[in-house]
């Protein structure tokens, strides 16, 4: 059965609970199913350069089922039990999926992502208590060694360091070069610091112990959501399993195969991608260890789909916007569908793509809390384009007023509430008061509905739509602001490849919207005529923006989200240099930082004699916080 519509998702449903579904209940178990039924077929390949004629690595099922126990027995006989943590800090390659599949069959894997600071990392790794870190080798070009030393130092309870060695991958004059300037080994710890792949290869290809007898918590994905502060959400097999199984069911199989060029840190490539991959035995391939950024990859990446014969796109906004600016230059005619998530994609966006690459595109949504999968456009049915489709089977969504805790009418705004089988109410992250608040009780009291924190609404259809984030809203004077309708307006603009609108301080009014857009490569445009464009198609006048900035790029998430956090701090800077300009007051913005109790807040560096009642006179106005930074 497809899926065309809310008949085929309840169809599907009519089958039984989902609880009573003949299905594997663990990770092991779905791999062992898959590799049983097509062993020969291709299950994972990963290339380290983008060339398409660069030596790449592929695994069968067989395989890769035998080298997954590999890895597993390995964390076993590292010390790692059912409830404690494995985790890794890698770029993608095939020791990232063994490390990811291996680690949440002999415990609880913890992907970690490898921009994050060195602190940030250090957190995350003493709130999952991890015992073991996987990470890269010293190697040229990247610092994710040296970043994973630091955070090591700063992580009591690991126990061991697996080092995944990238020079495996090279061949020629490079395989000869690395060595000689490999930077310096930057572990100095008191954890055993091993070689991975020399310690799986001393391992067995079958399990060596007993798999997990039903349901527990398997992995643990951090989010920041738009506040940039990691939080640990923790998914069970149960979620897990059913992001592979409704991917499966509705979208792919055996015959597929998909590219994923997103890190295998992000629930989007882990859990839903391999986690398809693993049920339908569709065949996934990696192209380079940063997948988008890699060199050449977008160059390339036709290419690349025409080399490995490619039917489905894994693919995001900004990447969609990269690609559009490249002519087609290669035998596409496998290709399906393009599968875009994370973000929402604008409606031009959207329009230009289809029209540039000739190749459909379905949209869908999810979030780590959930452990991913929420919705999607019927690849057999309607497609709307600009909503995020209609839920999956075994997914309820709701649409609630956050001040009377009642459903919306359909096209009324809400904030998006979500129960499915990977909704694990009460004890999403592993820090108790971060779940607080965090869902809406269902009939017998119990936390069934997750609050996504996104604002959306349910057309008359059923088909969900997106329209911001609850805290992206830029409230001006009191007056509610969706960003997302500046965003559409600018993305209109031929010269404008990606827009990200926020609210900046406003001394009259809270905050006002301006808007910071990055261009279509060789386009040229001023800040005039964008705001002019802005005035003439952002329909409500309270939300036409008082600034435009080009950017020479939008900053951006791993898998290519607008960080507009990035983009607060930018105008806070912008405005409160001007603020303390025009006081005469000797200070200027040094950064503006994340407090976690006070939100953003500006550090002043003094250019002279520059008193707090200067500074309080120049920006008492604002509602942002300010401090010393010296």
């Amino acid at each position: 059965m497809g899926f065309a519509g809310l008949a085929d998702a309840a169809a599907i449903e009519a089958e039984g609970p989902w609880d009573e579904r003949d299905l594997p209940r663990t990770m092991w178990s779905m791999l062992s199913r898959t590799a049983a039924r097509v062993p020969d077929r291709p299950a994972v390949t990963f290339q380290m350069f983008s060339d398409p004629k660069a030596p790449a690595e592929t695994l069968n099922w067989a395989e890769l089922q035998g080298r997954v126990a590999q890895a597993a027995n390995l964390f076993r006989s590292l010390g790692i039990g059912e409830t404690d943590t494995i985790a890794y800090l890698l770029p993608n390659c095939t020791e990232v999926v063994l490390t990811y599949l291996g680690g949440q069959i002999a415990g609880i894997v913890n992907p970690i992502n490898p921009l994050l600071d060195a602190e940030q990392i250090a957190g995350i790794l003493r709130e999952s208590r991890a015992k073991a870190l996987v990470t890269l080798k010293a190697f040229p070009r990247t610092d994710v060694a040296q970043k994973a030393a630091a955070a090591a130092a700063l992580a009591p309870d690991l126990r061991v360091i697996l080092e995944v060695d990238l020079l495996r991958y090279l061949t020629g004059v490079k395989k000869l070069i690395v060595p000689l300037i490999r930077p310096k080994n930057p572990f100095v710890h008191k954890a055993r610091v091993l070689d991975f792949n020399a310690e799986l290869s001393r391992q067995p290809r079958t399990l060596s112990f007993q798999d997990s007898a039903g349901d527990r918590v398997a992995a643990q994905f951090h989010t920041g959501g738009t506040t940039g502060l990691p939080k640990l959400a923790q998914h069970r097999y149960r979620g897990l399993v059913y992001n592979g199984w409704v991917a499966n069911r509705l979208l792919f199989t055996e015959r597929d195969t998909m590219i994923c060029p997103l890190p295998m840190f992000h629930v989007f490539a882990a859990v839903v991608c391999m986690g398809a991959s693993v049920a339908s035995g569709a065949h996934i391939v990696f192209p380079t260890p940063q997948g988008y950024r890699g060199e050449g990859v977008m160059d390339n990446f036709w290419k690349l789909v025409e080399r490995h014969r490619v039917t489905f796109v894994i693919t995001v906004p900004t990447a969609i916007s990269a690609l559009m600016q490249r002519p087609v230059n290669a035998d596409i005619s496998s290709l399906q569908l393009a599968f875009s998530g994370s973000a929402p994609l604008p409606v031009e966006l959207f329009n230009r793509f289809e029209k540039a690459a000739g190749l459909t595109i379905i949209e869908g949504y999810g979030l780590t809390e959930a452990t991913c999968l929420v919705s999607v456009n019927p690849p057999d049915g309607e497609r709307k384009v600009g909503s995020v489709g209609l839920p999956f089977p075994y997914t309820k969504v709701r649409i609630i007023d956050p001040a009377t805790q009642r459903d919306c009418p359909p096209d009324e705004i809400g904030e998006i509430c979500v129960s499915n089988p990977g909704v694990w109410g009460g004890h999403t992250y592993t820090e108790a008061e971060k779940n607080r608040d965090l869902f809406y009780p269902g009939p017998d009291g119990e936390p069934t509905w997750l609050r996504t924190g996104d604002l959306g609404r349910l057309d008359p259809d059923g088909y969900l739509w997106i329209t911001g984030r609850a805290k992206d809203i830029i409230i001006r004077g009191g007056h509610n602001i969706d960003p997302a309708e500046i965003e559409e307006a600018m993305v209109r603009h031929p010269a404008v490849a990606l827009a990200g609108a926020i609210g900046q301080p406003d001394a009259h009014a809270g905050e006002v919207p301006c808007v910071y857009v990055e261009l279509v490569q060789g386009a040229s445009v001023t800040p005039e005529e964008l705001l002019d464009h802005a005035r003439a198609h952002v329909h409500e006048r309270a939300a036409h923006p008082k600034h435009a900035e080009i950017l020479p790029e939008l900053p951006k998430t791993a898998v290519g989200k607008i960080f507009k956090p990035d983009l607060r701090k930018l105008a806070i800077r912008r405005i409160y240099n001007e603020a303390l300009a025009a006081a005469g007051v000797q200070a200027e913005v040094a950064e503006v930082v994340e407090d976690r109790r006070l939100g953003l807040v500006a550090r002043l560096r003094r250019a002279g004699q520059a008193t707090d009642e200067d500074v309080q006179r120049a920006l008492g106005a604002f509602t942002r916080p300010w401090t010393w930074a010296d």
